[in-house]
């Protein structure tokens, strides 16, 4: 079937692209210093964290990948989706009162204050590299796909170039503000676009789920699969994933900026709940539709071809623009939020140090220069992933190797303050060195073992390495308990969440059961 837009779509399109401009325009009015830049002033209310976090994770990776990893081995890919909901009633509870007490601008300044100066090179360097070869070169690349399928004049390269640029544009002019307020706009759209496109699927099964029930195979309607299974095996789901999710939801620069930029620790985990709530949805509306194309396309040469399949069969004329424009938001909101991550550590955690007679403005202007550079080196590495075997492989088996060593450390850093940093630092160093043989030995074949199950037992060994560490090094490197650096993750005099977030929590907590009785 041969692409086509029609004058609808197009307005659609253009729409969209004049009102992200018109908000970037608007946000950029500030004379924004490195605290507006980066971190909106620290003055986000909750609607703007929570929609803000929904948009900056829904990204065309997830839109492109999610469908095709639910079409090859079934909709068990949903498992990161909610997985991330217990995650961040996790991080509400034991992590966002330590943050908005420490007011830091970064994660690895955290783990400064918790360790010292190496420990915040060391993971604001691995942030970075995630940030701009996983993240955002995989947004690029997702978004790409798409727009060279409907429209053939670009390449993939153009593409991917047009789009960083682009998204480059408004990040730099506006600051976080741009981003988390054409967050709001873009979490809307993609709602919308992939509500409309996932009724439609649906409807070519007559609304019936017994008839999707006796078209599509049962493993791919399963979210509990046995531990041979290819998509998401449960032993994966109870290690690796949580582990995972954790580095994702709390560590990871570009999520953890929305909540360092809330005006307070109420607004940060009220923002948290509705984000929770939000991403129960894309089971039914991304993930679901993917499994069900079983039935309804031909067999397809690639798993990443599915979502833009079922918008060239089935989405009525005109509202191919309105899918397209759900998904280029989904696209922009995380690159312009991986955009400003990224310029944000490369200016705060390593220009900072060493231009100290720096002022705000000046750390401002090297941070638009990052941010367009960082998109540079994402479009020119995002063409190289169609090499890979699907774009949600890539991007998940990366996270398992590279994050599950970081989130060891994390928690020891909050649940054992007497570890110095010379033992934490030895304990993750180590950590990542097994990652890469276990990597190595994965791609000989000479070990099979789910990259899920990865994640939990690089996360299990890295902190037995760390302890290992700590007797090693001994008393020489522990840390005091009245210390500066113990007192940063003390919990006495943490401020409290506001009542309403515990009951709130818990009906999350029941959405999730009922999601997972619905589909086990």
């Amino acid at each position: 079937m041969t692409p086509h837009l029609l004058a609808p779509d197009w307005l659609a399109l253009g729409g969209y692209f004049a009102l992200t401009l018109a908000i970037g325009a608007w946000a950029s009015r500030r004379h924004a210093g490195s605290d507006e830049l980066f971190l909106a002033g620290r003055s986000l209310g909750p609607l703007a964290v929570g929609f803000s976090l929904f948009a900056s994770n829904i990204s065309s990776d997830t839109i492109i990948g999610l469908p095709g990893a639910a079409y090859s081995t079934g909709i068990s890919a949903a498992n990161y989706e909610w997985m991330a909901s217990v995650v961040l009633l996790v991080s509400l509870v034991g992590v966002y009162p330590v943050l908005a007490r420490a007011r830091v601008s970064t994660m690895p300044e955290l783990l400064e204050r918790r360790f010292d100066t190496r420990m915040r090179l060391y993971l604001s360097a691995i942030t970075l590299f995630l940030s701009v070869m996983i993240d955002t070169a995989g947004t690029l690349y997702a978004g790409a796909l798409v727009l060279t399928t409907f429209i053939g004049q670009f390449t993939l390269g153009q593409a991917t170039l047009a789009i960083a640029l682009f998204t480059a544009a408004y990040t730099a002019a506006g600051g976080l503000r741009a981003v988390v307020y054409t967050d709001v706009l873009q979490a809307l759209v993609l709602l919308v676009g992939a509500s409309v496109l996932a009724w439609i699927v649906f409807g070519q099964y007559g609304h019936s789920w017994s008839a999707v029930v006796a078209r599509v195979p049962h493993s791919h309607l399963s979210l509990i699969r046995p531990p041979g299974d290819p998509g998401v095996p449960w032993p994966g789901l109870l290690t690796g994933l949580p582990v995972v999710g954790f580095y994702y939801w709390t560590m990871n620069q570009y999520i953890a900026q929305r909540v360092l930029a809330a005006r307070d620790l109420a607004a940060s985990s009220r923002g948290a709940l509705l984000a929770a709530l939000l991403k129960l949805a894309p089971l039914f509306i991304m993930t679901l539709p993917g499994a069900m194309a079983i039935g309804l396309l031909p067999p397809l040469r690639h798993a990443d071809d599915v979502w833009p399949q079922l918008v060239l069969h089935y989405a009525p004329h005109g509202l191919v623009g309105l899918m397209l424009a759900a998904l280029l938001a989904a696209l922009m909101s995380t690159c312009s939020a991986t955009l400003n991550s990224a310029a944000t550590l490369m200016s705060l955690d390593f220009v900072q140090p060493r231009r100290p007679h720096w002022n705000s403005l000046q750390l401002a202007r090297a941070g638009r220069v990052f941010t367009v550079l960082t998109a540079l080196v994402a479009a020119l590495w995002a063409p190289q992933i169609v090499h890979f075997p699907g774009l949600w492989i890539y991007l998940q088996h990366v996270f398992a190797y590279v994050a599950s060593p970081l989130v060891a450390t994390f928690v020891l850093a909050l649940m054992l303050p007497r570890m110095g940093p010379s033992a934490a630092l030895s304990g993750l160093a180590s950590g990542h060195l097994l990652a890469l043989v276990l990597f190595g030995a994965t791609q000989a074949s000479w070990l099979r073992i789910h990259f899920t199950v990865v994640g939990g037992v690089l996360f299990a060994a890295t902190l037995l390495l760390s302890l290992g560490w700590m007797a090693w090094l001994g008393p020489r490197d522990s840390v005091a308990a009245d210390s500066p650096r113990a007192r940063v993750v003390r919990r006495e005099g943490l401020p409290r969440l506001p009542r309403d977030v515990w009951l709130l929590g818990a009906l999350v907590l029941v959405g999730v059961g009922l999601l997972l009785w619905a589909f086990a």
